[in-house]
């Protein structure tokens, strides 16, 4: 006899109530492998605009990315302004799917945040009681990403853990200024995929650019020292000639390893 029962969002197991969210079984995979096929990154899109209702539904599907911790370390700016666009669109090195693109949106990620965050997920927490073990949790992130005045702490933290990696698997970071914009890079691009990934389910295309001058990109934006782009994505529907070549993807057994 089974020692599991369910209840709207809730799961008994072995007498103890869990949280219980079923994954769904009517995902169609042949037209999520189309859109994953068919993403293409578009040089050269028409005039037609983008729905503002497309857009936001882009972008809510970004924002439900998997991100580190849940802290959500990502902004995304949608440049409407005609000469914030034009400034743009010359840090962008003037590239053609940046000037022909309907929606130019700057992709931004934020170390800045994290205690903030931390208290933000403490107090939004979606059960009625946050367990001691999430309090605690939220309480030391903050310390745990701190890299202190010229990586001081960093420093600090990397050599205790060294020790305690001696006898036990621990964290190896991150710990420096420059490892901790990298973890929130991570999760950014990732939700810079799901964008991609949305847009081109709604039937439009985008270029994601890495080409484009960071500083004058951040001061266009005014971000601050804990914000920085990591890359600008253009959108619209995809011009006759907008894909410039075939894709290339090398043999599978380069990237794919069985151990």
């Amino acid at each position: 006899m089974s020692n599991t029962s369910t209840t709207n969002n809730s799961i008994s197991i072995g007498g103890k109530s869990r949280y219980y969210e079923p994954a769904p079984h009517d995902i169609d995979v042949a037209n999520f492998r189309k859109v994953v096929t068919s993403r293409r990154s578009v040089r050269k899109f028409t005039n037609k605009p983008i729905p503002q209702a497309v857009l936001d539904d882009c972008l809510d599907m970004a924002l439900l990315a998997p991100c580190s911790s849940g802290l959500q370390q990502w902004e995304f700016y949608v440049v409407r302004s005609a000469d914030k666009k034009a400034k743009l669109v010359k840090a962008c090195m003037s590239q053609l799917a940046a000037k022909t693109a309907a929606e130019l949106i700057v992709c931004v990620a934020r170390t800045d945040r994290v205690d903030e965050f931390s208290r933000q997920m403490l107090r939004e927490w979606p059960m009625p009681d946050v367990p001691k073990l999430v309090q605690r949790y939220y309480q030391l992130i903050p310390y745990n990403y701190a890299a202190g005045p010229m990586n001081s702490f960093a420093f600090a933290k990397k050599a205790a853990f060294a020790l305690g990696g001696l006898v036990a698997p621990v964290p190896r970071g991150p710990y420096t200024k420059s490892e901790v914009e990298l973890w929130a890079a991570k999760s950014t691009a990732l939700a810079c995929e799901n964008l991609v990934l949305a847009f081109r389910a709604h039937g439009f295309d985008t270029c994601m650019m890495e080409g484009f001058d960071a500083v004058r990109v951040s001061k266009l934006l005014h971000l601050g020292d804990g914000a920085f782009p990591i890359m600008v994505i253009g959108a619209g529907e995809r011009a006759e000639d907008g894909v410039f070549w075939p894709q290339v993807r090398f043999d599978r057994n380069l990237f794919v390893h069985e151990v």
